[in-house]
């Protein structure tokens, strides 16, 4: 049950949070909200590839299942197209080396950090150039 939940907040995250914030160059924060600082002094130039990669790949997830589950046509079958979604991006994770608290501490400190933002967006263009 952890694992849906922790996958379900994946979802939310990458929806949430798409790039399109880093990428805009605009930090994300909840109107009234401060956050606090983090520090990304431990992060290497291998995890944020491996972020990248995860990225690219749940972005894909995201855009194959989406349509789908705009078509379910009962509660059941919008469902188990979310259940196989979920498990595709779990797959995702522990294939990329990354996990979902990592995916969101990266996710937070390249909100805070231009460069590091900047960084993160090269990565993922490389990712994307791949597939």
């Amino acid at each position: 049950m952890q694992i849906v939940k922790t996958v379900t907040a994946i979802v939310a995250i990458v929806l949430l949070l798409p790039f399109a914030s880093l990428a805009q160059q605009t930090p994300l924060q909840q109107p009234g909200a401060e956050q606090p600082p983090v520090q990304r002094t431990d992060l290497s130039e291998s995890q944020l590839r491996s972020f990248a990669k995860v990225y690219v790949q749940i972005e894909k997830i995201l855009k194959t299942y989406e349509p789908q589950l705009k078509q379910a046509k009962t509660p059941e079958e919008g469902q188990q197209i979310q259940n196989e979604q979920a498990s595709k991006i779990q797959q995702a994770f522990t294939q990329g080396g990354v996990d979902a608290q990592n995916f969101h501490r990266i996710v937070q400190i390249a909100n805070a950090d231009d460069g590091l933002r900047n960084k993160i967006i090269a990565f993922i263009d490389e990712e994307k150039q791949k597939s």
